[in-house]
């Protein structure tokens, strides 16, 4: 049963049990799985730790998951080409925290990052709180060894290479990054790293009008400043990490943070220019670099997924449509559309994410034992999806589509699907891998 979920809506409407599940500690032991899969025609879904919000790592078709989550191996780190080798279940902040031994790190933070594994975000080239800066999983990975459907063994980005640029052949390496697992499984993994900045500060500005906080950020990134990450919450986040610790956040609209990173005479440059740029338009900013005051200035931002449920008591917060991403420019009206839905269908909506690249959390509210409240939500979280859609933007800026956004390929994608759907036959002409997430393949229903 525990490989029957993950943190999705779907997954805790439903159970998804696999027929088997296997947890290999090397690539021929995934061959081998494969070949048998293959030639008997048994879906397989790849799984890391099990934290996606998509039903993107569950078997909805049945058959074997393959957990990589305790293959946690860090084989390499080659600190003088500046990049390291690891197994798929090698847990994010490990990583970093070993990376650290050398002054170096991993730049993409996915917000989870003492759970989710390392090939969970490639497979779903995950972003999070840095990507404004130093943007996401697929800037970072050189090269990965894949298993394909028939249990083939195939490395992209060079057989032997560890150079950090390469033009040579088509580029594989994109294509499996971001795939979900439709492709193949993920087994090696060749990633980039950074020098670990020195410096770290955060500015916080109060916006009585949430209007004014876009143009704000475009106005810090006009003044030639590119924070490592710009965070809003609106009135509605507000009010529920006050409802959970009185006092937390300002009253108000919205509230941005903005961290920078570097030496720190570049932070303490940059936060003041951020500070200067931002007065204009707000009715409180505050820039520091004293760790105490900025764990203080991100505490609101950090409880707030906690927090939802106290808008009501009998309410718990759940993750559907839940990161859609919208142009910068149009989070305003994004963030007025979704409060009006939430009124249209009688459920409160709390708004929070990243505004620095107009990536929106969203947490409905509700009592999930009301079948005529779970009814509700399902049409808001539809709404909510198209609404990206119109406004130029897309259903899932973060966590994927799996198999809660399937339904929305078309109208996101239109005639490409067909394209989609021609490179995933050639990989898997058989449809083993991960079937019913990503897109509809001709003649198949919506997963629910």
């Amino acid at each position: 049963m525990a490989y029957s979920y993950d943190s999705s809506f779907m997954a805790r409407q439903n159970r998804f049990v696999p027929d088997v599940v296997v947890l290999p500690r090397a690539t021929e032991e995934v061959s081998q799985v494969m070949k048998l899969a293959y030639a008997h025609g048994i879906p397989v879904t790849p799984r890391g730790a099990g934290t996606g919000e998509t039903c993107g790592s569950v078997a909805i078709r049945g058959g074997i998951v393959i957990d990589l989550s305790t293959w946690d191996v860090i084989e390499e780190i080659d600190v003088p080409n500046m990049q390291v080798f690891v197994r798929p279940g090698v847990i994010h902040a490990k990583l970093n925290e070993r990376l650290a031994e050398y002054g170096l790190f991993f730049p993409v933070d996915p917000g989870s990052s003492r759970m989710c594994t390392i090939g969970g975000m490639v497979a779903n080239n995950a972003g999070g709180l840095r990507a404004v800066k130093y943007g996401t999983t697929e800037n970072y990975i050189l090269g990965l060894e894949v298993v394909l459907p028939n249990g083939d063994v195939i490395v992209t980005g060079g057989l032997r290479s560890r150079a950090v640029k390469s033009v040579s052949g088509m580029n594989l390496t994109k294509l499996f990054v971001g795939s979900e697992g439709i492709l193949g499984v993920i087994t090696r993994i060749r990633l980039r790293v950074w020098p670990k900045p020195k410096g770290r500060g955060i500015v916080m500005a109060v916006f009585p009008k949430k209007d004014e906080a876009p143009q704000a950020v475009l106005d810090v990134y006009q003044s030639g400043i590119l924070p490592s990450g710009v965070e809003i919450l609106d009135d509605s986040s507000i009010e529920a990490v006050n409802l959970y610790k009185p006092g937390v956040l300002p009253n108000a609209e919205a509230v941005l943070l903005f961290e920078v990173d570097g030496s720190p005479a570049s932070v303490e440059w940059e936060g003041a220019k951020i500070e200067e740029v931002l007065k204009k338009r707000t009715s409180q900013v505050e820039f520091t670099t004293d760790p105490k005051r900025m764990a203080e200035l991100w505490e609101g931002r950090s409880l707030v997924e906690v927090a939802a449920t106290r808008l009501r008591p009998d309410g718990t917060r759940i993750m559907a449509a839940d990161d859609v991403s919208v142009p910068i420019s149009r989070v305003p009206e994004a963030l007025r559309t979704i409060k009006a839905l939430g009124d249209k269908h009688g459920l409160r909506v709390v708004n929070y994410g990243h505004i620095g690249d107009g990536n929106i959390h969203t947490a409905p509210v509700l009592d999930i034992d009301r079948p005529e409240e779970v009814a509700r939500v399902e049409k808001l979280v539809d709404d909510i999806h198209r609404m990206a859609i119109q406004l130029e933007g897309s259903t899932t800026g973060e966590h994927g589509v799996g198999a809660v956004r399937v339904m929305y390929a078309e109208d996101e994608h239109g005639a490409a699907v067909k394209i989609m759907r021609a490179i995933k036959r050639v990989f898997d002409p058989k449809g083993i891998m991960n079937p019913g997430k990503v897109f509809p393949m001709e003649g198949e229903d919506a997963p629910c």
